[in-house]
């Protein structure tokens, strides 16, 4: 996987690419990102960068040259304005496969079995096979992947101790050792086994974290990291990206990238739920708390607890974007914002029911929900909740049947 194949992201490809011709590239990146934002592809891209012979200037099973971590020596003229792996030399070759002897990946398994011992190795070939179909999934598609269904991953101590083996090792072949390792939300204290190894790693050893929330990180780990902040992917990247990689013609991938608010995988499951019907999914519910009474109440959240966690992330998704638009409404008023005309009307509706305020306070409970479906809450008990904390907020305002 090369910078090319990131979606957007230049600025970010540019100040990696930066980071080694200027020979400043720290031991211990943190590459912190949101789901859909491409950190984790891009942690690739980049560790095939550093491993790349054109651009490192090394042949396979040279001796170590000039280290790329703090020397002051430059990297040779002719390799200075590479700002991508060149693809085709050896190492190259076997980056994009995922097969580099040099690159070694750590991420969330579960047992296989009751007392098992996992480690990442052992789930090595499902690992290629995801990266290849869903390089932008997150932590649930892959633990849904390795057919976790509702157990917790988890990156054990042992995984912890095979890691301190892998990297003390001598490289094979780049002179480089790269440790990518996915999701350091999922390391206990078990992960302190890692912290001399971190700050004191043998030469030419670069880990790569890769994190979508911060503050679920061991303090101790985070502190001995240079943060990478990799920002939400540009609406028009992603707009570009599904018409050319998800068949989507360009009426039909602006709305979905607008709605995605920069995150691709939400963008290809919109992609995938387009025939969803969320406008009258969301018409039957308001009207359901706001006219109907709880017999209409409890009918919609039978109703959708059966659609399952993805669809129900989407519905969320979509109300959230029709909040956001019916704000934009009424602040700079309906000629300076595009949107189809059903959403129009229906913001313009929305407008009529919730204030401001009333539609940040339904946005925040949204996120709220969409968050505690991600890690298998309730839907019944989850959306009758939403259902109580929506109806007060909006109980003040004058109701309006939405049709």
């Amino acid at each position: 996987m090369s910078f090319k194949d990131i979606i957007g992201q230049q600025e970010i490809k540019e100040h990696l690419a930066g980071m080694v011709q200027q020979n400043r590239l720290s031991h211990a990146l943190l590459f912190l990102g949101k789901e859909g934002s491409g950190a984790l592809p891009l942690a690739i891209a980049f560790a095939q960068y550093v491993v790349c012979e054109k651009v490192n200037g090394k042949k396979q099973a040279a001796p170590a040259g000039p280290s790329l971590f703090g020397e002051p020596e430059p990297l040779p003229t002719d390799n200075a304005q590479l700002t991508d792996a060149c693809g085709v030399c050896p190492s190259c070759q076997k980056a994009s496969q995922l097969v580099h002897p040099d690159i070694h990946f750590s991420y969330p398994v579960i047992p296989r079995k009751p007392g098992d011992k996992p480690v990442s190795t052992d789930y090595i070939t499902e690992w290629r096979e995801f990266l290849t179909e869903t390089p932008y999934g997150n932590a649930y598609d892959w633990l849904q992947h390795i057919g976790a269904e509702n157990k917790q991953g988890n990156i054990t101590a042992y995984e912890c101790n095979e890691i301190i083996r892998k990297l003390n090792l001598k490289s094979f072949e780049s002179g480089f050792k790269i440790l990518v390792l996915w999701m350091p939300e999922y390391l206990g204290n078990e992960g302190n086994k890692l912290l001399k190894l971190i700050e004191e790693p043998p030469a030419d050893t670069l880990f790569i974290l890769v994190a979508e929330n911060e503050s679920q990180i061991l303090a101790t780990i985070l502190s001995r990291t240079q943060l990478v902040k990799i920002p939400a992917i540009a609406t028009e990247a992603i707009t570009e990206a599904l018409v050319s990689r998800a068949n989507c013609t360009p009426e039909q991938a602006r709305p979905v990238a607008s709605i995605a608010s920069g995150n691709y995988r939400e963008a290809l499951q919109l992609v995938q739920h387009a025939g969803e019907d969320w406008q009258s999914h969301l018409r039957e519910w308001l009207n359901a708390i706001l006219k109907n009474g709880p017999i209409a109440q409890v009918k919609w959240i039978d109703e959708i607890s059966k659609l399952g966690r993805e669809k129900q992330k989407q519905f969320l998704l979509y109300f959230t974007h029709l909040l956001e638009q019916a704000i934009r409404l009424q602040a700079i008023g309906t000629n300076g914002v595009y949107l189809p005309d059903n959403e129009r009307d229906f913001a313009l509706r929305l407008n009529k029911i919730a204030g401001f305020e009333q539609m940040e306070a339904i946005i925040e409970e949204l996120d709220k929900a969409a968050y505690y479906i991600e890690r298998n809450a309730n839907a019944k008990m989850l959306f009758l909740a939403l259902t109580i904390k929506l109806y007060h907020i909006v109980a003040r305002k004058q109701v309006a049947r939405l049709m």
